[in-house]
């Protein structure tokens, strides 16, 4: 619950921000980067995952020790930039492969669907990845754990 709690208020800014960039947001006749939604929404969602991290960080994920050395920031950036291509995907599809350049259509695409996959992935990743809880087993590199072979050498055929 604390995790969509962050994520909305990161949403809610990252939202404003978008569309007040690409769409003015009724208060520009002329947005900044109405022909560069991409760039709009990597600008907004950056500030959104600075404010995502500092929440997750201190509240959603409070009682977890980070599993790397920079307390996760290296990983969390990663995860980050790599679940942002799915509404940038999305945006890109409506954009251009459906002509749709409106305000709905945009928020549609990037801050529904894509805002939909993207919290999903990001969801798992960060739990498996950043606060993972830790696991005192001892692991191989895969990250399998290592149990000993049975000994097949006895019979139980005498």
């Amino acid at each position: 619950m604390r995790f969509l709690a962050v994520g909305g208020a990161a949403t809610i800014v990252a939202f404003v921000l978008f569309n007040f960039l690409v769409h003015g947001l009724l208060v520009l006749d002329d947005p900044w980067l109405h022909g560069h939604p991409t760039i709009a929404y990597v600008i907004a969602n950056t500030v959104g995952m600075w404010i995502s991290y500092h929440g997750t960080k201190t509240w959603a994920f409070q009682n977890r020790a980070s599993a790397h050395p920079d307390g996760g920031v290296t990983m969390y950036v990663v995860i980050n930039v790599i679940t942002m291509t799915l509404p940038i995907a999305c945006l890109w599809v409506s954009r251009h492969a459906l002509g749709l350049t409106d305000a709905l259509s945009d928020n549609i695409a990037a801050n529904v669907v894509g805002l939909a996959l993207g919290t999903g992935a990001r969801f798992y990743l960060f739990r498996r990845l950043v606060f993972a809880v830790p696991s005192y087993q001892h692991t191989t590199l895969a990250g399998t754990v290592a149990e000993p072979l049975p000994d097949l050498s006895e019979s139980t055929d005498s």
